[in-house]
């Protein structure tokens, strides 16, 4: 039974650097692994969480995720749970190169795809991302009642689920999330509510400085800090 009282940390955290030469976007194809980058990321956040009291440790059911959740699990001696909530998005564009200032958009046979960016049109509504989203949170924060679970998922179901939480439009600017690789947004509970969002990058470090410049911090945030809710 649940009290007001009680303390529980979820920390969402994004998956390391995958192996992907040709610039595919990936999204829920299989056989897309961590590269060795990817690996040391995984292994620097597991050692950056542990000391922590974290029980329970779960990732998306892709191959990166669950890669990058291993060592965390391992460092703390516990079995690594799956749950298919945590998956990347779906998008129309998975298995080809599709990006911003790519000339995708000039492309007569994508236009069909760019209609509504607010659902988006593309992929998976962002509504639905924030309803599995929301139910995987849950699920560990009753998982780990009182302590801490690490959930390893993708970086536009962790930045739409924040958006949703920190009460923010949840159509954006891709260029504008603030979710690097191996980061961890950390959602704090005081029994059944979410009364604070963190952000913090262990591994910022081993992060390619290109995949940082783009990532602005969210208005009156920045590294480590976070948004506190009413009590």
């Amino acid at each position: 039974m649940s009290s007001s009282t009680d303390i529980t940390v979820v920390h969402l955290m994004r998956h390391g650097e995958v192996e992907n030469p040709d610039g595919v976007l990936y999204g829920r194809l299989p056989g897309y692994h961590l590269s060795e980058l990817g690996r040391q990321m995984a292994d620097r956040v597991a050692e950056h969480l542990s000391s922590r009291d974290v029980t329970y440790v779960c990732a998306s059911p892709l191959e990166r995720a669950q890669e990058t959740a291993t060592p965390i699990a391992k460092a703390h001696g516990l079995d690594l749970a799956t749950d298919e909530r945590l998956i990347e998005a779906e998008n129309t564009f998975q298995g080809k190169t599709f990006g911003v200032g790519d000339g995708a958009l000039r492309r007569p046979g994508n236009w069909k795809y760019l209609v509504n960016p607010m659902k988006p049109s593309w992929g998976e509504p962002y509504v639905d991302q924030v309803v599995r989203m929301m139910g995987a949170l849950d699920s560990a924060k009753e998982r780990a009642r009182g302590h801490e679970a690490v959930l390893v998922s993708h970086q536009l179901p962790i930045w739409i689920v924040r958006s949703y939480v920190e009460k923010r439009r949840l159509w954006h600017d891709p260029r504008k999330r603030q979710c690097t690789l191996a980061s961890l947004t950390t959602f704090t509970y005081r029994g059944d509510r979410i009364v604070s969002v963190g952000y913090s990058e262990p591994a910022r470090d081993l992060v390619p400085a290109h995949l940082l410049a783009g990532a602005k911090p969210v208005k009156g945030q920045g590294k480590g800090q976070g948004k506190a809710f009413g009590a």
